[in-house]
């Protein structure tokens, strides 16, 4: 591990000022500090923001949730606001990492984790995320892992996060904080596709802070799922994931919201498919339509093409059991 100095501001200005070339934010450090251990990462100076008043979670004017950036993955999941309102949300942080990670992780650093791809964690293999212009191995090695939708030439990897899958199904909005200032990213807008950067994860300029996360007013609180197909039934990442919400007036589907996890480079949405199924009535010819839809630009590669067919069936699912009140 590189050496590296310390420093715990006391406010969120004195942090975003000592911020340097070489130098990185740390709250629950449950993906960097891994990312320093594998020599990944090599941090020269590390901000602990742990100190900063950014730990609650209180109602807007609006009636939606302004999440602060430092509340615990477990605090968030069992927040009597967020089971109640936001019941996709609380789902899906309960299904990712263990009770431990979930106690140590912050909201905001759920966003900024990076990708579990193999290639990229071995630091004696290239890594276009890693070194840019080195390569990707991943299309050409083991990949039963990686993206089948929105990937590049340059990185096939997938984003990690289940927490990131409903939020971006909810609509959320991302408040950063930098030296020119506060500003709000929308979450659709937050995560990059790789394109040729990879490197670059999201849209966060190097001096910039998440403080919060906002909800919009409750909606789809009887009619969610999130829905996770893993290799095993703990502590593992998602092969595919579904966040699907639907609004239902008898049995016409009235608004939905489908989020992927695990098949791209971010949380995976298609609007023009959410709108083909509103006004639509209840049905699995109808689910199967939109899976169909929502999955007609994946390009598989040689190890990863059965998640094409996870993926349908998991859109499916998630959506009938949205459907029939699958929020329990």
């Amino acid at each position: 591990m590189t050496p590296f100095s310390y420093s715990k501001p006391a406010d969120v200005a004195q942090a975003i000022n000592l911020v340097g070339p070489a130098s990185r934010f740390i709250a629950g450090g449950t993906n960097l500090l891994d990312l320093m251990k594998e020599n990944i990462a090599h941090p020269e100076h590390l901000i602990d923001i742990t100190g900063l008043p950014l730990k609650d979670v209180r109602e807007t004017p609006g009636g939606g949730l302004m999440i602060g950036a430092l509340v615990s993955n477990a605090d968030l999941a069992w927040h009597p606001l967020i089971e109640t309102r936001y019941p996709l949300l609380s789902q899906a942080v309960l299904a990712g990492a263990s009770p431990q990670l979930r106690n140590m992780a912050s909201t905001g650093g759920n966003l900024l984790q990076r990708t579990r791809c193999y290639y990229f964690y071995d630091s004696t293999v290239p890594c276009n995320k890693r070194e840019p212009g080195s390569g990707c191995p991943a299309k050409q090695g083991l990949n039963r892992i990686h993206a089948i939708l929105g990937a590049s030439d340059d990185c096939v990897a997938t984003h990690p996060s289940d927490m990131c899958v409903a939020l971006a199904a909810l609509e959320a909005v991302v408040h950063v904080e930098g030296r020119a200032g506060k500003r709000t990213i929308e979450f659709a807008d937050f995560h990059r596709l790789p394109a040729d950067s990879p490197e670059r994860d999201n849209q966060l300029a190097d001096d910039e802070l998440i403080t919060a996360i906002e909800l919009p007013p409750a909606q789809f609180q009887q009619h969610s799922h999130y829905l996770k197909i893993r290799d095993r039934a703990s502590y593992a990442f998602a092969l595919v994931s579904v966040a699907a919400a639907l609004e239902l007036d008898g049995d016409v589907i009235r608004d939905v919201r489908l989020a992927l996890g695990g098949v791209a480079h971010k949380p995976w949405r298609d609007k023009a498919v959410e709108r083909s199924l509103i006004g639509q009535p209840v049905s699995r010819e109808n689910f199967v339509a939109a899976a169909d839809a929502m999955l007609r630009a994946a390009q598989p590669l040689e190890h990863n093409a059965f998640k094409i067919k996870l993926a349908r069936r998991a859109i499916v699912r998630a959506l009938s059991d949205a459907a029939v009140g699958g929020n329990a």
